[in-house]
């Protein structure tokens, strides 16, 4: 870990060591160390912020200081004065409902960004925050700070706390992200989301996740230029839908008129034979309109007795019907003067 020593032109004592402890995987909350000069009564003010714009903590990650006046604003919109607590029990215990009791507070209208880019902070120290600095009791003050954990932009100050661990690594501290507020997502809910087993490591869910978004941006892209021979536009199959519907109707009518014609044939033959009689007809022509129907009738009218033999009569004439007159013909005798008898044998001749 890197140790940064400020010297007195810049205001602060030689001896302030400045270091930076290393967040737990997950986190965005982390704790910068501070050490106390030996000896003297604690500060009236602290430095919150380190100067620099990319602060670099033990584990090799860093944070961007890209807006120190930005954590200023922060504080204002916030409105929380800052406490000073021991062991950071502001964001270890006081979430678990133990106590937290602060040492010093540190106004949020009081906060300052220098132009090195440190932020500062005046402290109001009680009796007992001060009689542990005097003692000796804690020698280092470690501000939590909160940044994006997307972009490592450090958003603002959370708390501080007195300690006497300058590698102190925060574990499981609660969130405050400016933008989306609220509590982080620890692993086990993040692995229930994606549906994995408990006990998932972080690198495999982060695998996981991976996968996902490739088969999302293959699905896409299939959804977009879906294989032609799996697929056709939606022109062409209406098209081909509706050509075959007309070919369908086409041919139903075909076969409606050719079924029409045969039943006709059918039931004329069988008149003809004397196997069914005219009173029927309908009936029958209505059977053989049912699916098989014709076939069931030709088989019957093949197997069925004669139940109306000719009467012959077709070919003899009506006694009297050569020598009967109609109305009309009688008419034109009288018109013409002839009688009925002579009439009917120029009729004849």
């Amino acid at each position: 870990m890197k140790v940064l020593v400020v010297d007195e032109e810049r205001g602060v004592a030689a001896s302030l060591a400045i270091a930076m402890n290393s967040s737990m995987e997950g986190c965005e909350v982390l704790a910068l160390n501070f050490e106390f000069a030996p000896g003297e009564a604690p500060p009236a003010e602290l430095m919150l912020l380190p100067p620099g714009p990319r602060p670099q903590g033990r584990d090799g990650r860093a944070w961007n200081n890209r807006d120190p006046s930005g954590v200023i604003r922060f504080a204002l919109e916030r409105a929380l004065d800052i406490p000073v607590d021991i062991e950071h029990a502001t964001e270890l215990k006081a979430p678990k409902g133990e106590p937290a009791p602060a040492m010093a507070w540190i106004r949020f209208r009081n906060l300052q960004a220098r132009p090195d880019g440190s932020v500062w902070g005046a402290v109001e120290w009680n009796t007992k925050g001060t009689e542990m600095v005097m003692n000796r009791e804690y020698r280092y003050y470690s501000p939590a700070i909160i940044f994006n954990i997307k972009t490592m932009d450090i958003i603002g100050i959370k708390s501080v706390g007195l300690t006497n661990t300058p590698n102190f690594a925060v574990p499981a501290l609660n969130r405050e992200d400016k933008q989306t507020g609220g509590a982080p997502m620890e692993l086990d809910q993040l692995l229930a989301s994606l549906g994995l087993p408990a006990g998932t490591t972080f690198a495999a869910a982060l695998n996981h996740i991976a996968k996902m978004k490739s088969d999302h941006a293959t699905a896409l892209n299939q959804a977009q230029n879906p294989p032609l021979d799996r697929f056709v536009p939606r022109a062409d199959y209406d098209t081909a839908l509706n050509r075959a519907t007309t070919a369908e109707t086409k041919l139903a009518g075909i076969e409606t008129s050719t079924l029409e014609t045969a039943i006709n044939t059918e039931i004329d033959a069988a008149l003809a034979a004397g196997k069914i009689t005219p009173a029927t007809k309908e009936y029958h022509v209505a059977a053989c309109r049912e699916k098989g129907g014709l076939d069931r009738f030709k088989a019957f009218a093949q197997a069925a007795p004669v139940v109306a033999a000719a009467s012959g009569l077709d070919d003899k004439k009506v006694p009297g019907a050569d020598t009967a007159l109609n109305a009309e013909e009688k008419a034109v005798c009288v018109a013409l003067g002839l009688s009925e008898e002579a009439y009917i044998k120029a009729n004849k001749e």
